[in-house]
């Protein structure tokens, strides 16, 4: 299982901004050539949905549906794939106000997920591939969202997760 973690600081958004903006997954293709499309199913009666992707990957389409789970009160989405070209492909997005250098409030915006190509004798040379071209993508996609980002080194997260 490989673990992507993209953690981003903005000056642009508030934290219930970023998170809006994350929310509309309809719009992720206008803010990237990498997303092919997105179809938003209506909510379920619990507030989750379905969403269904199509997103290019290296010379075609990675193909996937996902229950994303909305929860506005901490400011993340949760999702995970119910069927498509991953075995394993779940994770979440989570909007936090922090203090700037300079006193001043920032939003960090972090996107972690985790995932299993499911071809256990390519994982060596595919994974690699795989979590460069989700990392770029969330890149972009952030980028379009907020503005002017400015990519952090998620240590913090990686060593809470593994100490």
């Amino acid at each position: 299982m490989r673990e992507v973690i993209v953690q981003v600081v903005t000056e642009e958004r508030t934290a219930r901004q970023a998170y809006d903006l994350i929310c509309d997954f309809r719009r992720y293709p206008e803010l990237t050539d990498k997303v092919n499309e997105v179809v938003v199913h209506p909510p379920e009666a619990d507030g989750s949905l379905r969403s269904d992707w199509s997103v290019i990957f290296r010379n075609g389409l990675m193909r996937w549906s996902e229950l994303d789970r909305f929860v506005p009160e901490t400011l993340t989405v949760e999702f995970e794939q119910i069927k498509g070209d991953f075995e394993v492909f779940r994770g979440s997005w989570a909007c936090e106000e922090r203090e700037g250098e300079g006193g001043g409030s920032v939003t960090v915006v972090t996107f972690r997920s985790d995932f299993d190509l499911g071809i256990p004798s390519l994982a060596e040379i595919l994974d690699p591939v795989a979590e460069s071209t989700l990392r770029d993508n969330i890149l972009r996609i952030l980028e379009g969202l907020m503005g002017r980002v400015a990519p952090m080194a998620p240590l913090n997260l990686t060593a809470a997760r593994h100490g």
